[in-house]
């Protein structure tokens, strides 16, 4: 069975918000019961997560209605990550919608004129804003989109025009806190139509969750989900759509290109059997890979440059793991452009004993093959074989394999 790289496009060509995206992850398959327990999780007021089918312009969608009592407080940006630091929430769900819910305070603090410690989120309406960020955080975990590796293209975002009614009074719109948000990210935008088409927790979900901005990359379609907005206005379907695949070569080029960067180190007072941590805690982190090479440094000093490659999303975390795990005081960056094989994973049975082999393809063909070496071991002490005899059998198998 082959484990392809994970990609999903997400069409805000209608607008954003976050009851709309819930809609679109629960449509294209994500659990109710691991979001609604998501949710729970948090001890607040209670909060009741409605999916229900609607029609917007002719087109099926669904709608998740967020039913929620009055606010019994008035929570801050620290009260909000209090909440959801105490929740139990599965690492990737936790980490996902802290990062949301800065976004979206340092934005609001940015536009009021407010430090962040005095934001209160009743500006976007505070058990609204919990429910969309959290069950949007679970949704997306539930179908594999928070894992380091899938890449997410979030395509041009309609804000709307006109004017809004807020906590603060009539805002013109685009709201200055969507604004805010995308300035800076290389988010497309336009208008889009009347009235206000994305919300700041639909922004800040969106400017999280995107990798990449653009039109729908290749993909093999593996499911669709599509939300609603509240109105139906005549003249646009009100909905959000998410396309979830697996992720293919552009026509004609058999290669993938990331914009990554380099993040590097240079260090001479580090015990050396440390350095195996030090390289899985940056590819625990999300670095696609990392390495280190040995140099001489002045004087004559033995000392070690620790490189790993990552996507920018990921640099914040690689360089918090590379100061915590190493002695190094500095890292430097540096963008690279990086050409990739299509790549896949399958599994073989030599002589009924599993093991996984990675493939590099080229044009559809493998080119490179590697068994996993500790399934290769497994399977070589199970059968009395040499390790050498299950590698090179695996990979003989794997080639003539077309998953």
């Amino acid at each position: 069975m082959a484990q392809r790289r994970r990609c999903a496009w997400i069409d805000a060509s209608a607008g954003a918000s976050g009851d709309m995206l819930l809609g679109a992850l629960l449509d294209a398959g994500a659990p109710l019961e691991a979001v609604a327990a998501a949710i729970g999780a948090l001890g607040v007021e209670p909060i009741e997560i409605r999916p229900r089918p609607v029609r917007r312009h002719g087109l099926r969608a669904t709608k998740a209605d967020v039913l929620v009592q009055d606010a019994a407080a008035s929570r801050t940006l620290w009260d909000v990550l209090g909440l959801v630091a105490g929740a139990n929430l599965a690492p990737a769900v936790a980490a996902f919608a802290t990062d949301v819910f800065r976004v979206l305070a340092t934005a609001e603090a940015a536009v009021h004129g407010e430090d962040l410690e005095q934001v209160h989120l009743h500006e976007v309406g505070a058990l609204d804003s919990l429910a969309d960020v959290v069950g949007c955080a679970a949704a997306l975990d539930a179908l594999g989109l928070l894992e380091p590796r899938v890449r997410i293209v979030v395509g041009s975002v309609a804000l709307g025009s006109g004017s809004v009614e807020t906590a603060h009074g009539p805002l013109p719109v685009p709201v200055p806190a969507a604004l805010a948000i995308f300035a800076g990210r290389g988010a497309p935008v336009a208008a889009g139509g009347d009235g206000e088409l994305c919300t700041p927790t639909g922004a800040a979900l969106l400017a999280t969750l995107a990798d990449e901005w653009g039109a729908l990359p290749p993909m093999r379609i593996d499911a669709a989900g599509v939300g609603a907005g509240s109105a139906d206005p005549p003249g646009r379907a009100n909905v959000l759509r998410v396309v979830l695949g697996t992720a293919l070569a552009p026509a004609g080029v058999p290669w993938r290109q990331d914009d990554l960067l380099e993040l590097e180190a240079t260090v001479d007072d580090l015990d050396p059997r440390l350095w195996p941590a030090v390289l899985d805690a940056l590819v625990a982190a999300g670095a696609v890979d990392a390495w280190l090479t040995p140099v001489v440094m002045r004087k004559g000093r033995p000392g070690h440059v620790v490189t790993a490659l990552v996507a920018a999303e990921v640099v914040d975390a690689a360089t918090r793991a590379l100061f915590a795990q190493s002695t190094t005081l500095g890292v430097r960056l540096r963008p690279v452009a990086r050409r990739a094989l299509p790549r896949d994973e399958v599994v073989v049975s030599v002589d009924g004993c599993d093991v996984r082999v990675k493939r590099g393809l080229l044009d559809g063909r493998p080119v490179t093959v590697q068994a996993e070496y500790a399934d290769a071991a497994a399977a070589a002490e199970r059968l009395g074989v040499p390790v050498r005899t299950v590698l090179e059998r695996a990979a003989a198998l794997a080639r003539g394999r077309d998953d």
